[in-house]
Parts: C-alpha cells; structure tokens; sequence
C-alpha cells in the first residue's frame, strides 16, 4: 500500500499532543465544545492505536517504542508518558460523573450527554439545556471502547510502578472505568430497538420495495422474509432484560427491524444489576422504539470489543459484566443476522445493498445508509462464513461508493454528493421533543474515514491475493483525499477536518478551520488501526505458487543430497551450515509464504549449479 499506517499514526500523536497539552495541561475539546463523546474521542485518538496494534504500546514503559516517544516528547519521557495519561483519563472519569446522585442508597451517575454534538432542530430552534443533558447511544460505545482500553492500560502499567501514590491513582481510574463501562453496557441494553409494523403500512412498503429486487408479488416477498428471518423472530423469546421483548410478530402480515436506536427507548425497563456495580440512577427513556443505522452500526462496533482477544487475554471484564455482555451479544446476533438477510435478500443477480442509495423504512434514501448497511451485512456474512465472492460483491459497493461521494472521481459543479461531507446527513431524533420545545437533530458527516475503515476491514477478511489487492488500491485512493482534508495550520495541524481541502467546490461555504474535529480524527484514527491489522496479518498465497515453491525446494534438496553422496570437497564444505539453513527455513515457511520459500530454494539451486559447473570445467565433461 501506499499509505503507511504505522507514520500516519505517529504523525497525528505528534499533531494530538500539539493541540491537548499545552502549559503542563490538557486541554479538552476542539471545534466543538468540551463533552463526554468528543472528549473520549480526543483520548482514543491516543489510546487506540496503543491497545490494539502492539507496536504502539505505551502501558509498559520498558516496551515503548523509539518513534512512540519521540511524536510523544512534548507529553513527557518514558516514564512520564504513562503516569500523565493516568491523570488525564481520571479527570476525564471525574468530569463526567454526576456526584450529586450518590448517597446511601445510590451511586454517582456516570455522564452520557450529547452535549454540543446536539444539532438544532428542522425548525432552526437550538436545542435546550434539557436535551442537551440526554443520554446518546453515541456515549455509551464510546465508553465500552475507552473503558476496556484503559482497563487494560491500568493493569499492564501498575505492574510497572511502585510508588503507592500513582499506584492508588490507577486504582481509582481502573474503578471508575469499570463503573463507566458497566453503565455504558446497561445503556446499550435499555436502547436496543425491534420495531414491528405492518406490511401494509408505510414502513412495511418501503422495506418491500426495497428488497424486491426481481418485481416480484409484494405478498411473496413478505411471505419469503418472514421465512427468511424465522430463527432471528424464533430469537426474539430469548431477549429477556432490557428493551426489545417482542410478542406481536406471530401474525403473517408483520414485518420489523432491529438494532438501535439513539437513546434509551421510552418505556424501557430498569436493569437490574449486581449491588458491587456502582452504575448510579437509570435515567427515563425518551427515545421513539425504532433502530437508526448510524447508531446500529456504532453500538455493534463497540459489543465487538467486548470479545475481542485482548479482552478475553486480559480478562478485562467481571462476572456481572460478563453476564451483561451476553445479553448484548444475544442482540447483536439477532441484528447482524437480521440486516445480512435484507442486504442479500432474493435469488436475483442483483442484492438490494447493490441497488444504491439504501432505502430506510421511514422513506430516506443516501449513499450513506448504503455505506451503513454493507457494515451490518458483513457482519451478519462474516458471522455465517460467507464466501470470498459475497465479500467481493460489498467491496464492489463499497469501491462505486467511494465514486459516487467524489473521492476518486472529479464532482460536477454544485454536486449534491459533496451534501455527504458537508455538512453532513441530518437525523432527526424522534422523541427528543419531549424535553424541548422541537425534534433535535444529529449530523453524521464520517462518510470518507468510515469508508476507509469499512473497506479496509473487508480487504482482511479476503482470501484472494488480487481481491484484497484491488480493495486496498481503493483504500490507497481514499487516503489520498482525506489527506487532502487535514487541517493546515495552526497547532490544529495535520488532524481533521476541513473538507474544502479535497472540494474546492465547497470553499467559502465551509468556514476556515483551525479547531480539529476529534469525532472525524478519531474515525480516521480507527480507519489506520484497521488498515494496520490487516497489513499485521500473514500474507495470502496462491495454490499454484505453493505448488511452484514446493517442485524448486523438492529439487535443490534433491541436488543437494546428491552433492553430498558424491563428497563436499573443499569447494562445498563452507557453505554446507548455509544451505541447509537455507532448506530447513523454506521447508519451515513454504505453507505461509512460498514466495519465500521460493527465493531461498532459487538461491540453493544457483549455488549448487555453479558448484556443478565448475566440476565439468575441471574434469572436461560437457
């Protein structure tokens, strides 16, 4: 590839630092003002590339690296780095915990405002103090995917420190996470949504609609979906705490959706959880019981973290967190499985994720929902061991995507594409009218990184060289115009956003940046880790090279043998240790990386064919 994960990284440590630690200080916030999901993206900026790519590790001070501490000098030295990060996550952890609820009988309430990300509503009307306090699912994936990283941080780098004072502040940031990541997970489980509707009503047409791809009769095609997600309704039995109990899809004529959506869903039950979980109150919810993409989408990415490997290793969740993850991952089973069916539904040659722009149910239709829906059907696909070609298939959507928002091909004058990155696509927030005088609204304006990301991690999961090739060629081209986006000048530098940059279309409506965005820096950081794992993993092979490699090593062993039944000689004895090193090490790799295994095979054969040589040159045998 042409991007290089590994500097990027260490170029936007250097630009992060720059803007957040300024007079032995952080400073919080950016071009929005400081609040719970902006401020834990500013941190996962750091904190994600050091828990999930180990070159960057930054929780053992013996183990960082050069390059890590030079982009981080301005933030402390070795030592330095790790205790300063303690302080910062436990000012963030005090900032966003209402004490005034803790008492007797009750906790202090982690924070899970919006804050300034809330968007004025339709009507122009800003939101009120009231809204602005509502809990956002937005909040709480961020708090999984930061908690488990800082759990993880406290544990390495307390077995690194002896001083009790900073070992006593690890304490306290480790609890106060684990208290956040509980709440967060309880969040999660009072927002999940299923919303059941007829086939008759609007919803249920524009689902048809959307699915039918072979114009077919719309009663066979509710009759094939139902048949289609019978073991996803089957399932819905099993959902006992939380929201998303369904009992109404017995009926022929009902259809739903599921995920979730951008809050706790009104009426939603209070969870209960074990007396050692400080989770404070359970707030009211507001939110309409219906799933958004956008919030699907972000909640599913941070369940993920929740079995990932390094959990798991590390062991980073209790046995009350542990049960709570189960309850999710039953939800985040039923809803990959759910939208992998109604992106690939039909026995046509087209898929209805093919028929882009995606089509919501509440009659919205954007290149962006499309990108959503290829990111929940490669989960559901990944998830039943889908095939190299269906993935091939979303990486064919995902590449005409990347045509159709102008990031690899030239925009027209006034093109509405560029609508995708600025400003964005407005969601209005039903039911967040109920504490204000209007509907809010959230803008989602991540299409290039998200892009980036979700390309780069179907390029992983390929098993064809020329297939992940092409995929990463796409990702080469979408790197090359979010760089053109980063910011210019000022400390804000070389972070995000500024899409005037790529769009000259769009300069003198989009305002000069200085401020970075961290929800866009953060996507972009997120996209690098991807693109960094994937690069991480072994190199695919071909049948046929394998086979190559196999026929040369076969021979040179065989050469080689037969050079020694007829005696070393002087000539062959130095390099007798070097070939057999050489032999042994391609026999050891030939099934991971022939093409190596290969070269060394090449270089035993021109050996011994000069060694060959040289014996008919001296006995005079042609």
């Amino acid at each position: 590839m042409r991007m290089q994960p590994r500097q990027e990284i260490l170029d936007i440590w250097r630009a992060l630092v720059r803007w957040s630690w300024q007079k032995d200080q952080w400073v919080w916030g950016g071009r929005f003002d400081s609040n719970s999901i902006g401020d834990a993206e500013q941190l996962l900026c750091l904190l994600l590339p050091a828990s999930k790519v180990h070159v960057f590790g930054l929780d053992d001070p013996d183990r960082t690296g050069i390059d890590s501490l030079d982009a981080l000098e301005e933030f402390g030295g070795t030592m330095e780095i790790p205790r300063r990060i303690i302080a910062v996550l436990q000012d963030y952890y005090v900032r966003y915990t209402d004490e005034s609820t803790a008492g007797e009988e009750t906790a202090a309430t982690p924070i899970f405002a919006g804050g300034s990300y809330f968007n004025e509503a339709m009507d122009g009307s800003e939101p009120t103090e009231e809204q602005r306090q509502l809990d956002i699912v937005d909040s709480y994936a961020m708090a999984i995917t930061l908690s488990l990283a800082v759990v993880g941080f406290a544990r390495v780098f307390r077995s690194k420190t002896r001083r009790q004072a900073i070992r006593d502040q690890i304490d306290d940031v480790e609890r106060r996470a684990s208290a956040r990541l509980t709440a967060a997970m309880v969040g999660l489980l009072r927002s999940f949504s299923v919303n059941v509707f007829d086939a008759d009503s609007e919803y249920g047409r524009n689902l048809v609609r959307t699915v039918n791809q072979e114009g077919l009769p719309s009663r066979e095609v509710v009759d094939g979906l139902r048949i289609e997600l019978r073991q996803t309704m089957a399932s819905f039995r099993e959902v006992l705490i939380g929201s998303g109990q369904v009992t109404d899809l017995d009926s022929q004529n009902q259809l739903f959706e599921c995920g979730w959506s951008w809050g706790i869903v009104e009426d939603a039950p209070n969870i209960e959880v074990a007396p050692t979980e400080a989770i404070g109150v359970q707030r009211k919810g507001i939110a309409e019981q219906a799933p958004y993409l956008y919030f699907t989408v972000i909640a599913l990415d941070a369940i993920e973290d929740l079995f990932s490997e390094r959990t798991r290793v590390l062991g980073l969740l209790n046995e009350e967190q542990q049960r709570l993850s189960r309850a999710l991952q039953l939800r985040s089973d039923l809803t990959r499985s759910y939208w992998a069916t109604v992106a690939t539904y039909g026995e046509g040659t087209r898929w209805p994720l093919e028929d882009i722009p995606w089509r919501t149910t509440d009659g919205l239709d954007s290149d962006y929902f499309t990108l959503q829906v290829t990111s929940l059907a490669v989960k559901g696909l990944v998830q039943d061991r889908s095939s190299n070609d269906e993935l091939v298939r979303i990486g064919n959507v995902l590449s005409e995507l990347a045509n159709r928002a102008r990031m690899t091909r030239r925009p027209n004058r006034n093109d509405p594409a560029l609508t995708l990155h600025h400003p964005g696509v407005q969601l209005s927030l039903v039911g967040s009218e109920r504490a204000g005088d209007s509907e809010i609204t959230w803008i989602v304006n991540e299409f290039a990184p998200l892009l980036l990301q979700r390309t780069a991690n179907i390029a992983g999961l390929l098993s064809d060289a020329a297939d992940r090739g092409a995929l990463l060629e796409t990702a080469d081209r979408v790197w090359e115009h979010l760089l053109q986006r980063r910011l210019q000048r000022g400390p804000g530098r070389n972070l995000w956003d500024d899409p005037s940059g790529a769009f000259t279309e769009l300069e003198g409506r989009v305002p000069p940046q200085n401020a970075p965005s961290w929800l866009i820096s953060e996507r972009v950081v997120a996209a690098l880790v991807a693109t960094a794992t994937v690069l991480d993993r072994r190199p695919l092979t071909s049948p046929a090279l394998g086979e190559h490699a196999d026929a040369l090593l076969s021979e040179a062993e065989q050469l080689f043998d037969r050079e020694l039944m007829r005696g070393t000689g002087k000539s062959l004895e130095s390099d007798i240790k070097s070939i057999r090193a050489n032999l042994r090490r391609a026999r050891e790799i030939i099934s991971d990386r022939p093409g190596t295994a290969a070269h060394l095979a090449l270089s035993v054969l021109g050996l011994l064919n000069d060694l060959s040589a040289g014996r008919q040159k001296s006995t005079g045998v042609n």
